[in-house]
């Protein structure tokens, strides 16, 4: 079996820039919390986009497991993004219809190791804006990030389990 490389797109920075004065007396103001929202819907739409584009670009022998697995991801991925848009407007603000950009992936296991990535940076994300809601006061969207963050990490654990027994 010939060895294929494929060059894996490192993620984009997990959270936008924050700018001076954000954090006023350990607390976090409702516009740095709001653009964060926002970037992280940007990401759920990016994997809506993301797997719907895999799914139907598959090919080879794992197709029909793949196909299931990429269009199982969505639903879940819709429910986040829903969540995240109607609660950026419970706070006032504008939920983004823009999503963050699809990486190209030619193959299965590069589709796959995208989506890990993917995966990893929504974790780390979710991560830093459970500290930021906590720090705004909001311990029902801390409790919710949380539970987020454990579908992202099932979703993150399923694509590194078949990977590990991926062969070159």
């Amino acid at each position: 079996m010939a060895m294929h490389t494929s060059k894996i797109a490192s993620p984009a920075k997990a959270t936008p820039p924050r700018e001076a004065g954000d954090r006023q007396n350990g607390d976090i103001n409702r516009e740095t919390l709001l653009e964060g929202l926002n970037f992280d819907l940007a990401g759920e739409y990016q994997a809506i986009l993301m797997y719907t584009h895999y799914a139907a670009k598959l090919t080879g022998p794992y197709r029909k497991e793949l196909r299931a697995l990429f269009q199982a991801e969505i639903a879940d991925e819709q429910g986040h993004a829903q969540f995240l848009a109607d609660k950026i407007a419970t706070l006032g603000g504008e939920p983004t219809t823009q999503p963050r950009s699809v990486p190209t992936a030619n193959g299965p296991r590069e589709m796959l190791e995208q989506a890990l990535l993917a995966e990893q940076e929504t974790i780390q994300a979710y991560d830093e804006r459970i500290g930021q809601a906590e720090a705004f006061g909001d311990i029902g969207l801390k409790v919710d990030l949380e539970n987020q963050i454990a579908d992202e990490t099932r979703h993150k654990e399923d694509i590194e389990r078949i990977l590990a027994g991926w062969h070159r």
